[in-house]
């Protein structure tokens, strides 16, 4: 399978001190959607405008369709579908004709394509730019990115200003997209977004690459946040026990990550006399602190 994005050491500095990204290299397969998480400011939206040449890098390369970057943009951008993590437009502008207007571009209009994409994010085609509000600006640049089908799809940050129920469709929408042979890169701090759709993800922290890894291998490794009461106010110790780490004691309330099987941990509490247990998924930065801590 051939590689559609191909990363070789890519470097922005915005002068000498502020660090943009440093030495990033991976690829996207060719029909995959592959996942580009990491904190807020890690280097995300950094990695992509350069891939896109919208900034040009310091040093090192990147590829698209096997064509440099800087070198082919022009051509390659008519293949591409983006969808950046902030969208402005024309306000006074009807949303019907700001997508008439960004289809000029790529030299078609598909009214029946345009239509089906606006029912899918329940957009409404007649209203002015300036009376959307942002999850509604934000399906605008859904619809818009999508709207030629492009062969590579780049979302950054792309749920944001979307509701949960609109969120969902949206997956749907890209998982279609993915089905008819399109490619996605997806940025994100979330990290059970990422789950539900991609196949690999690389995570990127302070502007570097600190892992790439198959979403299956992250799922079965991850750890697990717990939070125990313990009813009698006196609580048990469980610092020492395999899997454990980061364990925090407050009160009668212990929190700390596990890593391992929750049915040993089960068994283990099991004789302790419990008010309450909590299970629930650590975010983005817990993982990057214990996860990848040898990183």
């Amino acid at each position: 399978m051939k590689n559609v994005i191909e990363f070789k050491h890519l470097t922005k500095y915005y002068n000498k001190k502020s660090r943009g990204i440093i030495d990033v290299s991976f690829d996207v397969r060719e029909g995959e959607i592959f996942g580009f998480i990491g904190p807020n400011g890690a280097g995300k939206s950094t990695t992509i405008r350069t891939l896109l040449s919208l900034i040009y890098p310091t040093s090192g390369s990147a590829t698209i369709f096997g064509k440099d970057c800087i070198l082919y943009g022009h051509e390659i951008r008519r293949e591409i579908g983006y969808l950046p993590s902030e969208v402005f437009y024309y306000d006074n502008m009807k949303v019907l004709d700001l997508l008439k207007y960004s289809a000029s571009f790529y030299g078609k209009l598909d009214m029946k394509r345009l239509k089906e994409l606006a029912d899918i994010m329940e957009l409404d085609l007649t209203r002015k730019i300036d009376d959307l509000s942002y999850g509604n600006k934000k399906k605008v640049g859904i619809v818009q990115g999508l709207l030629h089908n492009p062969k590579l799809i780049i979302l950054d940050e792309p749920t944001s200003g979307l509701d949960p129920l609109m969120q969902q469709k949206f997956f749907d929408l890209i998982k279609a997209e993915n089905a008819k042979g399109a490619t996605v890169l997806m940025s994100s701090h979330i990290l059970t977004e990422v789950q539900k759709l991609c196949s690999r993800v690389a995570i990127i922290k302070e502007g570097q690459i600190i892992k790439i890894e198959d979403i299956q291998t992250m799922r079965e490794t991850a750890y697990k946040k717990i939070r125990l009461t313990f009813a009698d106010g006196q609580p048990f110790k469980l610092a020492e026990l395999p899997g454990i780490s980061s364990y925090e004691q407050n009160g009668s309330d212990s929190t700390f990550l596990y890593k391992g099987s929750v049915n040993a941990l089960v068994q283990t509490i099991s004789g302790i006399d419990l008010a309450n247990v909590t299970i629930e998924e650590p975010d983005l930065e817990e993982i990057f602190l214990h996860y990848y801590k040898a990183d």
